[in-house]
């Protein structure tokens, strides 16, 4: 695909695209009490292809986070006086969908400094080339052990751009805000999980960016070849993710943190992201559907 010129570009796309499009369907929220399979709770997070690619109405979440995904990706922007933070560039064909959400909150595509991702699946970060040559170059970061997965994500066949390889811990700091980088594997060997800092009605406030805890279809926890210590990697990231501090729990998809519902609450009091008893529930629900894997594939 033509990145810049043609009438098939992306710039062309994202110049002509419009957040007009009918919503598609809510995709169904995590409950605790429901006792999700496998199968169900992978069919939530990623939805529809519609649900992919359809832009949610852009919004604030809190502070300087704001919402600029499809209705099952989640894309965030990062906001600063210094330019700006995009978490997930998902896919190519979404590139212009995310900027046209940009553009609709009234920031500049050029103030787009960093690039990060959640984990190396290209509805995530298969878009990041794309990105950074239409924001003129920000810079694109990634945990370590997900490069080589990045490395062979290449659209059109163009390279993967990483200028900056990050390790567990790591920070991320622009015009104020700094983004704290911890290893969760297990979904990819190098999901990452972001936390930073956002003020509320004079609050200080922790916000945790999952990456994925989920079990999909087809994974391998018990004797996997490539990944021998894969079920013991997804037992670390539930202790890692028990461990943080969360009062605005968010995702890699919306439906890990019931967006659809908090979006329609938005203007009350308290700001309806404000969850930490939903950070706890979607573990809950998230950690038994992986120990009910794991129990099941180890007795075929």
């Amino acid at each position: 695909m033509r990145l810049l010129t043609g009438p098939g570009s992306l710039l062309a796309l994202f110049l002509t695209s419009t957040l007009g499009l009918a919503a598609p369907a809510a995709a169904q929220s995590a409950s605790p009490q429901k006792p999700w399979t496998l199968e169900e709770l992978f069919r939530r997070n990623v939805g529809t292809r519609d649900e992919q690619m359809t832009a949610f109405p852009p919004h604030k979440v809190i502070d300087n986070v704001w919402y600029v995904g499809t209705y099952s990706l989640a894309s965030y922007l990062i906001t600063t006086p210094q330019g700006h933070i995009l978490i997930n560039s998902s896919y190519e064909a979404n590139v212009p969908v995310i900027l046209g959400s940009v553009a609709t909150l009234g920031f500049k595509i050029s103030d787009i400094k960093i690039i990060l991702g959640s984990h190396a699946h290209g509805d995530h970060m298969e878009g990041d080339a794309a990105m950074k040559m239409l924001t003129g170059g920000a810079q694109v970061m990634a945990m370590e052990q997900d490069v080589p997965a990045l490395q062979k994500m290449m659209p059109g066949g163009k390279p993967h751009p990483i200028d900056r390889v990050l390790k567990d811990g790591d920070t991320v700091a622009l015009g104020g805000t700094t983004l704290t980088a911890h290893l969760t594997p297990g979904h990819t060997k190098g999901n990452t999980t972001w936390t930073m800092k956002a003020t509320d009605g004079g609050r200080t406030l922790d916000v945790v960016i999952i990456g994925s805890a989920g079990v999909n279809p087809g994974f391998q926890l018990v004797n996997n070849k490539d990944n021998p210590q894969i079920a013991d990697e997804y037992k670390q990231t539930f202790k890692v993710l028990r461990s943080l501090p969360c009062d605005v729990p968010l995702a890699s998809h919306g439906a890990m943190y019931n967006m659809p519902d908090k979006f329609k609450r938005i203007g009350a009091s308290p700001n309806p992201h404000i969850d930490p008893a939903g950070y706890k529930a979607e573990l809950d629900v998230v950690e038994k559907v992986f120990l009910d894997t794991q129990i099941g594939r180890a007795h075929v």
